[in-house]
């Protein structure tokens, strides 16, 4: 199994940017798909969830500003951040649940940088 973060980088604040995590290895439709961020010193935190169905949710901190998409097709989650603050500021990792068998799988991280 193999999940894979990338777009991450440097964006001045009320920028954007387009987070992918493209996985392999599972059967992508029957997992819950989520992304969390971690900032330094700081715990791992949930930014966003898209369930199997399509439903969603998200951090406080981020709704009205992020928004969670699945591409089961191409077994690829995305996350796009809108009016991005340094305070996002962040590892971001994608995570894929299977809420049946529990099994959780992570990404390795994708570092995102907003300068204020």
């Amino acid at each position: 199994v193999q999940l894979q973060a990338s777009g991450g980088g440097l964006v001045q604040a009320g920028g954007s940017l387009r987070l992918s995590c493209a996985a392999s290895g599972i059967l992508f439709s029957l997992y819950t798909l989520d992304w969390y961020r971690q900032a330094p010193g700081k715990e791992r935190e949930l930014v966003a969830t898209m369930a199997t169905g399509g439903s969603t949710n998200y951090g406080d901190s981020v709704k009205g500003r992020f928004t969670i998409s699945r591409d089961n097709a191409e077994n690829t989650v995305y996350l796009l951040m809108n009016s991005l603050k340094p305070e996002d500021t962040a590892v971001y990792y994608c995570s894929a649940l299977n809420r049946m068998s529990g099994n959780r799988y992570w990404g390795r991280g994708t570092q995102v940088t907003v300068s204020s």
